[in-house]
């Protein structure tokens, strides 16, 4: 472990970066919300959602434009085709205003704001969910970290018990109490215990750019993770955490609020086939103009639009729509599903890592009584090198287990907790 910290330490001096600092989880956490370019497009997504709100909403109120129109005509001459009615034309040039009201569409307008408001909060539940989704990879990489530095600090150990067996068997056979196969058996031994400590030791710096890549940076930075403490006991009401995951879960609530954009989109299609009631003004001057024009003019009305036939357009129109909706209830069901296996999958999962801490503490003890054991048996020449190694492989294995027994129950924990939707 001392060759890793080493190694890191150089880079570190390399890139002129400032001594390492001690990590907490609840800092990475907090540097992930605010340094992460995924969340950050998140919120931009939604931002721009709450622009379509306005540009729904745009029909209720007025429209102003102004005119400036230039026309130079045949004297006495009629616009005649390409229309029913024919039309006096005029050299003339003018300018105008004209204005336009939305009276009633008979609650079209009305459906689609609220489509477009649910839409907007499908995209501020996105991302709620997209947090989630940087937390929960925060978490697993945070607690891999842990791991790959027990591991590693596991393997430092194995190797400085092994060399001391290789110094003492070494001893002996020097001495023709051992043979040369048992030397050859221990400096086997040594060899795999680096091996095993190269292996722990790149695991570990993997483990880091991993974990600084989850805050959002795209280089390794420097830093060391504190420990965690374990949580809570996991709540035995599996149902009741199943409720709660599928009332608290951000996927499911972007589906949802998807689907009732969807239904109201459905609803504002459906009203296509309703009149249209809209008022409109004019006004303006023609200071060049005929002689049979007059100087200035203004007008105002009201005009009734009445769908009656297009070729079936709005009814297809209506039936996309209303298949989209419920297709988009079909998904919200399905992801619904998906949630409740997630929970009780996690749960278990949780439960079953909590189970195997003890019963690695347990494999501990026993591997260093067969450790005692098997190095009295050799130094009092009535046990194999063979079993000795063994006896070390075991112990190895059994610490391996235990140091990395506690944060797979803390990445179970977040996988469970990512599940109900507890990480926003």
């Amino acid at each position: 472990m001392r060759a890793g910290y080493a190694w890191i330490a150089s880079i570190l001096c390399a890139a002129g970066w400032a001594q390492p600092r001690v990590l907490t989880l609840i800092q990475a956490e907090q540097t992930a919300l605010q340094n992460h370019p995924q969340i950050a497009a998140a919120n931009l997504e939604a931002e721009a959602s709450g622009f379509a709100v306005q540009e729904a909403r745009a029909p209720y109120y007025p429209t102003l434009s102004g005119n400036v129109t230039g026309v130079g005509t045949e004297h006495g001459s009629v616009l005649s085709a390409g229309a029913v009615t024919t039309s006096s034309i005029y050299s003339r040039a003018a300018t105008g205003i004209a204005a336009n009201q939305l009276i009633t569409d008979f609650g079209r307008t009305g459906s689609l704001v609220t489509s477009a408001k649910q839409r907007n909060a499908a995209k501020d539940a996105d991302v709620v969910n997209t947090r989630a989704e940087v937390l929960i990879e925060v978490q697993q990489a945070y607690y891999q970290a842990l791991a790959a530095l027990a591991v590693e600090k596991v393997a430092q150990a194995t190797l400085d018990l092994r060399q001391l067996t290789l110094r003492q068997v070494s001893a002996l056979a020097a001495s023709a109490l051992r043979s040369k196969v048992d030397v050859s058996f221990a400096e086997v031994a040594v060899s795999q215990a680096q091996l095993d400590l190269l292996h722990a030791q790149n695991d570990a710096r993997a483990s880091h750019a991993r974990l600084s890549a989850a805050m959002g940076y795209d280089r390794d930075r420097p830093f060391t993770v504190a420990d965690e403490a374990l949580p809570a006991s996991l709540n035995p009401d599996v149902d009741g955490l199943i409720a709660e995951a599928l009332n608290a879960r951000p996927d499911l609530a972007v589906l949802r609020f998807n689907r009732d954009s969807l239904r109201s989109f459905a609803q504002a299609e459906k009203k296509l086939s309703d009149p249209t009631i809209s008022a409109g003004a004019v006004a303006g001057v023609a200071p060049v103009r005929d002689d049979r024009l007059v100087e200035s003019y203004s007008a105002a009305g009201v005009n009734i639009n009445i769908p009656i036939l297009n070729g079936g357009l709005f009814k297809a129109r209506r039936e996309e729509a209303e298949a989209h909706a419920s297709a988009a209830e079909k998904g919200a069901e399905a992801l619904a599903v998906r949630v409740a296996r997630d929970v009780q999958i996690a749960w278990l999962n949780a439960n079953d890592a909590f189970q195997r801490m003890d019963v690695t503490a347990r494999m501990v003890t026993e591997a260093d009584e067969a450790l005692r054991l098997a190095q009295a048996r050799y130094d009092a020449a009535l046990g194999s090198i063979v079993e000795l190694n063994q006896a070390q492989v075991n112990q190895a294995a059994a610490q391996v287990a235990e140091a990395t027994a506690k944060y797979e129950y803390l990445s179970r924990r977040a996988d469970l907790n990512f599940a109900m939707g507890a990480l926003q």
